[in-house]
């Protein structure tokens, strides 16, 4: 398996940063966040129309992270296409599934529901939870995100025991040096896939960075031999995917 899908497999959406601000502390018992996460398969002629949407919701998405109705959101553009799959998505987290239902129910209001670029494009919908993350508060542009995942059923609990032992305090200590802006490891809150969809994700404030994640996670590998194995017991390798995409904006409480 290659090192890169190796650490996006084990290490496990949405995701925070702004340089120059104070960390969230790190605590894998944390209380969860939701998340709610939009792809969508955009024809290419509409993919200006398809940002238009996204920059005309942002405004609103701006104000419900300063009221506290979410504390973040983003949306990203896929530089990995495949026939069929989402080129473009958007996503906003909440510390509550009411708070995630409050801010899903503000978009539906807007007009943009019934935008052109919608109604042409294929389209998918995920609500996640997680209780592993860490990034920095503030307003981002730019940048990458990169994850994977797919973990084998009743294998769940045994690989995040090994990502926060193992992989996590990797991942802080890329945060402290600015190499990562943010991490999350998800799971499915309501099923439309089989159980055991775990999704790790972090972002990067530039391309710079990813050679820098690269870079941190080759050690592990090459000191601790059955690592590699190890994870590849847990993992699905037929559905696993790993993903890049073009960060457009973030921001996060």
């Amino acid at each position: 398996m290659h090192k890169r899908a190796i650490w996006c497999v084990c290490l496990l959406t949405l995701l925070w940063m702004a340089a120059g601000t104070p960390l969230r502390a790190q605590d894998h018992g944390k209380p969860p966040v939701y998340t709610y996460l939009a792809e969508w398969a955009v024809p290419r002629a509409q993919w200006a129309d398809m940002t238009k949407v996204d920059e005309d919701e942002r405004p609103l998405m701006d104000k419900l992270v300063a009221d506290g109705t979410i504390i973040g959101h983003g949306a990203w553009t896929n530089l990995i296409h495949q026939e069929g799959e989402p080129t473009h998505g958007t996503w906003f987290t909440a510390s509550s599934e009411g708070n995630l239902m409050k801010a899903l129910e503000a978009l539906y209001a807007r007009p943009t529901l019934t935008a052109p670029v919608l109604a042409a494009s294929k389209h998918w919908d995920y609500i996640m939870v997680s209780r592993t993350y860490n990034g920095r508060s503030g307003k981002f542009e730019g940048g990458y995100l990169s994850g994977g995942g797919d973990v084998k059923p009743g294998h769940e609990r045994e690989y995040q025991e090994l990502g926060n032992a193992v992989f996590v305090p990797v991942l802080e200590k890329l945060l402290a040096d600015g190499a990562i802006t943010s991490y999350t490891v998800a799971s499915e809150d309501y099923h439309t896939h089989k159980p055991g969809r775990v999704t790790f994700v972090l972002t990067t404030p530039d391309a710079a960075a990813l050679d820098k994640v690269d870079q941190a996670f080759e050690p592990l590998f090459e000191k601790n031999l059955s690592l590699g194995p190890a994870l590849g017991s847990m993992t699905d390798a037929e559905t696993q995917r790993d993903f890049l995409a073009r960060v457009r904006y973030m921001t996060n409480k």
